[in-house]
């Protein structure tokens, strides 16, 4: 008879197989002071760029920024209007859609850049030329400030620009870097995974039309076994039933349940909308919101248009001389405050509810 002795009972070493989810640490691309020059290169440009080009979301979702932050035109006193009007770019550009572009490639580089073309003579502007950041690197020097940009070429060699050469906006620079910040870097994660699960559920969906089967045949000769694969992927290929002499051959079902990830996908899409700041609402997406809730959208999303409008703005004065304001978007906050003093039971919070020490209405 087994001996069962309850002093024998030990445990598994699940905590030490296991290890606890952690961020990786990151250090900043700072100037080093001890030498008398750093640069950055954007390594990652390339990638970057692969992603908007090839992600729809992404790519839409940047754009519907650019395009609420300047593509309502601008307003800017009559000489700078004429200026600004005469700028074309790579030939073909115009003003509204050189600022557009540096936009959309500031926020997916992190930074976005275009050659600042005067007269010799008067200081003139008379053109702004945008450079793609993956031919671009920063030089800082040891005091942090930036000291010169430069462009490789074709042959590999650097054009050196002075910093009023360039008109340079950059995303989000964190701390003392010398660099920008992609949106990329926060959600590439959940865009990646996204995208894996469309690209799985699509695999399923077509093996529904072409499932996935085990013929076994009565025999090993394969000039034989070849005649029958070739006229079963012509029945698949016709849509037509394949017919075989009894006991010549067995289909087995091999098919494997899948588990349904449409709310996977679902939840991955709204979380990466709000990774990126843009909500799904602006995009046109409306049937899975409320009205009050794709106000509520649009409202926060105000705040994030008007701030990019304002970093662009500041910028073309800073760098290039020129004072002008982007045109503001239809706002909603006027009809909400309207709507809420209209409807005073419909709303979360009254004035005299944020203080309770007075009377509720």
């Amino acid at each position: 008879m087994v001996e069962l002795d309850i002093g024998k009972t030990d445990v598994t070493n699940l905590a030490n197989n296991l290890s606890d989810y952690s961020v990786d640490s990151q250090a900043t691309d700072y100037a080093d002071s001890g030498v008398d020059e750093t640069t950055y290169s954007f390594p990652k440009a390339t990638e970057y760029i692969g992603y908007y080009k090839s992600i729809p979301e992404l790519k839409k979702a940047v754009d519907a920024l650019a395009m609420w932050s300047v593509g309502k035109g601008y307003t800017t006193n009559n000489k700078s209007l004429v200026i600004l009007d005469g700028l074309k770019g790579w030939g073909e550009d115009t003003f509204d859609s050189i600022i557009r572009n540096m936009i959309v490639v500031k926020k997916i580089v992190g930074d976005s850049f275009a050659e600042i073309i005067r007269n010799q003579e008067t200081g003139t502007l008379i053109n702004i030329k945008p450079i793609s950041p993956e031919r671009m690197r920063i030089v800082v020097g040891s005091n942090g400030l930036v000291k010169r940009y430069e462009q490789r070429g074709i042959d590999g060699s650097w054009k050196k620009f002075k910093p009023e050469d360039i008109l340079h906006f950059s995303n989000e620079r964190f701390a003392d870097e010398i660099h920008g910040t992609s949106v990329i870097d926060a959600c590439k994660w959940v865009i990646d995974a996204r995208n894996e699960a469309l690209t799985d559920y699509r695999k399923v969906l077509h093996r529904n039309v072409i499932p996935v089967r085990i013929i076994e045949i009565d025999t090993d000769d394969t000039t034989k076994r070849d005649v029958m694969i070739r006229e079963y992927e012509d029945a698949i290929k016709k849509g037509e039933v394949l017919v075989l002499p009894k006991g010549t051959a067995e289909v087995k079902d091999n098919t494997i349940t899948i588990q349904d990830p449409t709310n996977w996908i679902r939840y991955l899409e709204n979380f990466f909308y709000q990774a990126v700041g843009i909500p799904k609402i602006i995009l046109g997406g409306s049937e899975e919101f409320t009205e009050a809730s794709s106000k509520i959208g649009y409202l926060t999303f105000e705040q994030v248009y008007i701030t990019e409008q304002r970093y662009a703005e500041g910028d073309i004065w800073n760098q290039l001389g020129i004072d002008l304001q982007f045109e503001r978007p239809v706002s909603l906050k006027d009809n909400m405050q309207n709507d809420e003093a209209a409807n005073t039971g419909q709303v979360g919070f009254q004035p005299k509810e944020a203080n309770v020490n007075l009377e509720r209405e």
